[in-house]
C-alpha cells in the first residue's frame, strides 16, 4: 500500500512538472525547446502551420502555443488584450518564436495602425479547420478594440 502511495505521488508530481514547464493547449509553460535558428530572410510559407510557440520574456517567462500569420513575408501573431502573455508584452520586447523544431529570436512589436488587413488574413487563414473559433471573433473591425496585433521582426 506504501509503494502504490509513492508511485501516485511521483506520477502527480511528474503531471504537475510536466504541466507548469511545457505548453499544453491553452496552459502556458516555461520552456521553448527547438534548436537556435538564425532567422531566414524569406520566411518558409506558414499557410499550412496552424500553431507555433511564442516565449516572451519575464522573471518567469511565458510559453503559449498560438497562431501565426504571414503576410508580404512578416509574420504576426494576436491575442486577447488581458492574457498573460500579452500583459507581459506590452508594446512589444524580445521574444522567441518555434517553428517545428527550430527557434527563432525576434522582436515583437505591437502595431498601432494597419491591423485590420492582418487581423482579416488571419480569420481567413483559420476559417476553413476552426470556423466555430473564428466565428465567435467576429468582424475584424470587432477584434480590434479586444487584441493586440505584433509583427514579429529579425532582430
Amino acid at each position: 500500500m506504501k509503494v502504490l502511495k509513492y508511485t501516485v505521488a511521483a506520477l502527480a508530481l511528474i503531471v504537475a512538472v510536466v504541466i507548469f514547464v511545457a505548453p499544453i493547449g491553452p496552459l502556458p509553460g516555461i520552456f521553448i525547446g527547438g534548436s537556435a535558428s538564425a532567422s531566414p530572410q524569406l520566411w518558409q510559407d506558414t499557410s499550412q502551420i496552424d500553431e507555433v510557440r511564442l516565449r516572451v520574456a519575464g522573471t518567469l517567462p511565458r510559453v503559449v502555443i498560438i497562431w501565426v500569420v504571414q503576410r508580404d513575408n512578416q509574420l504576426y501573431v494576436i491575442g486577447a488584450n488581458g492574457s498573460g502573455w500579452i500583459s507581459m508584452l506590452d508594446q512589444g520586447g524580445p521574444v522567441q518564436l518555434r517553428i517545428g523544431d527550430e527557434t527563432y529570436s525576434l522582436l515583437a512589436s505591437k502595431l498601432t495602425e494597419g491591423q485590420l488587413p492582418i487581423i482579416a488574413a488571419y480569420q481567413n487563414k483559420y476559417r476553413a479547420n476552426y470556423p466555430d473559433i473564428v466565428g465567435d471573433m467576429g468582424a475584424p473591425e470587432d477584434m480590434i478594440n479586444g487584441a493586440s496585433v505584433y509583427l514579429l521582426a529579425r532582430k
